[in-house]
């Protein structure tokens, strides 16, 4: 098959062109949002090919997968088709509905006959109002990091992709909870000047902007437990990939962590204090937070392998395309 999908979600991509097919990614000279691109941050295939808007508008594509609602009507300009009509569509919801009227938010894709609608996680689906429209769950898939753990470092590690604008989304405000336990490092994009912001002193806090995929898994495997401290996020990659790698977790139990993170792998809770102490407790005994990260791997190679998601993923696209 040969597949038209935007860059977005970097992590997300990464483990969806892992599969057996061709893949068009849209790209501009300014790199903009709606033309990034290949990752320059993750190992992504040769099946994965840089195509401009120009050489869109003559390509042989046999499914659309939209990613934001902007999208439908940039794939029928570029490429001179209708979306839905004369090239299928499916398009994937990653994220939780935005603040608001949370369980009557209305998905822009909902009532509609022309697309097959993909959520993430079983909560995304739960939450979202998609009326009529064909909807699935394709639970998240990642490539797997191997048994890298160590937890040498009494550290504690945590990915939050802008953690200064998104604040309480990303639940930054509760870092400075974490910091008497052990020295925080946060990962991500746009993390420089969290520590000046949140009034940390360098030696509680150490921030790592952007690191390629593979070096921030070395890294944070190093740290002795993860935090996933997100308030209202549809199910960050980052907590499998730190699962995966052997890591013990701290976890908010919101959205779809609950299913994610078993009995056994770290502490999962809504009582901040809780989760306070249980980072004290896994970060002081390095035998309980090995034992709670093998269980997190088992439990994240189990349900989020990557052979897994991309024998979903087939099915779906060869019954889309068909």
């Amino acid at each position: 098959m040969r597949i038209l999908l935007w860059h977005v979600h970097g992590a997300w991509t990464t483990a969806f062109v892992q599969g057996g097919h061709d893949y068009l990614v849209p790209t501009t000279p300014d790199r903009g949002p709606y033309g990034l691109g290949r990752a320059r941050t993750y190992p992504w295939p040769d099946t994965v090919r840089e195509v401009s808007p120009d050489e869109l508008a003559g390509a042989d594509v046999d499914v659309m997968l939209l990613q934001r609602p902007e999208e439908w009507e940039l794939a029928q300009r570029w490429l001179g088709r209708r979306p839905g009509r004369q090239v299928p569509v499916i398009f994937v919801e990653h994220n939780t509905p935005k603040q608001g009227d949370v369980p009557c938010s209305r998905h822009p894709m909902a009532d509609r006959d022309d697309v097959t609608l993909v959520h993430v996680t079983h909560y995304n689906k739960l939450i979202w109002d998609n009326g009529s429209t064909r909807t699935e769950v394709i639970e998240h898939g990642i490539p797997d990091p191997g048994a890298i753990y160590t937890g040498g470092l009494r550290r504690i590690a945590t990915a939050i992709n802008e953690p200064i604008r998104r604040w309480r989304v990303t639940g930054t405000d509760l870092l400075p909870r974490f910091t008497p336990v052990a020295p925080v490092d946060v990962y991500g994009m746009r993390v420089t000047g969290l520590p000046d912001r949140l009034g940390l002193p360098p030696e509680r806090m150490d921030v790592f902007e952007d690191p390629p995929q593979a070096r921030m898994h070395a890294a944070i495997a190093q740290r002795r437990v993860y935090l996933h401290p997100h308030r209202w996020t549809s199910l960050g990659l980052s907590l499998l990939e730190a699962m995966s790698c052997g890591m013990p977790v701290v976890a908010l139990a919101t959205t779809e962590s609950v299913m994610a993170v078993p009995s056994g792998a770290g502490v999962l809770s809504t009582d901040v204090d809780e989760l306070v102490e249980g980072a004290r407790w896994l970060v002081s005994d390095a035998e309980a937070a090995r034992r709670c990260g093998e269980v997190a791997r088992h439990a994240a190679q189990t349900r989020y392998g990557l052979t897994r998601f991309l024998a979903d993923w087939d099915a779906l696209v060869k019954e889309v395309a068909s």
